[in-house]
């Protein structure tokens, strides 16, 4: 597993009928952060990288970036250093506990979702089911 070292970030969900916050987890490697951030400043992005779940793609559920401006009112926000991440809540329950990387091979180069809650993924990485 990639070296996370200070840059695993958490978010806590307001408490829901009495019970007590849940606490989300999502982590990006220095690596990932730092193609992110190029990202950025390539296409003058100020606010930060919404990271989603869509239902398609070959395995029935797909992984989306966009840029955002701003979080929405319920989104999860996620700081590592200057680059922050907005998760909705639906798209938390698929991407709670996973890791952001990059990977640069021969073949290919580009990001690598491990996320514990795919049970199986495409050959291209961007899809998976749950």
């Amino acid at each position: 597993m990639p070296e996370l070292t200070q840059l695993g970030a958490t978010t806590t969900n307001a408490s829901v009928a009495g019970n007590p916050p849940a606490t989300k987890r999502i982590e990006v490697t220095p690596k990932a952060v730092g193609k992110i951030r190029e990202a950025f400043v390539r296409e003058g992005v100020t606010g930060g990288l919404r990271l989603g779940v869509l239902g398609g793609g070959c395995s029935g559920l797909s992984y989306q970036f966009k840029f955002a401006t701003a979080p929405r009112t319920n989104d999860h926000v996620f700081d590592f250093d200057d680059v922050r991440v907005f998760v909705d809540p639906k798209s938390m329950v698929f991407l709670d506990g996973m890791t952001l990387d990059w990977k640069d091979s021969l073949i290919q180069s580009g990001f690598v979702f491990d996320n514990p809650h795919a049970q199986k993924s495409c050959g291209c990485g961007t899809s998976f089911s749950a």
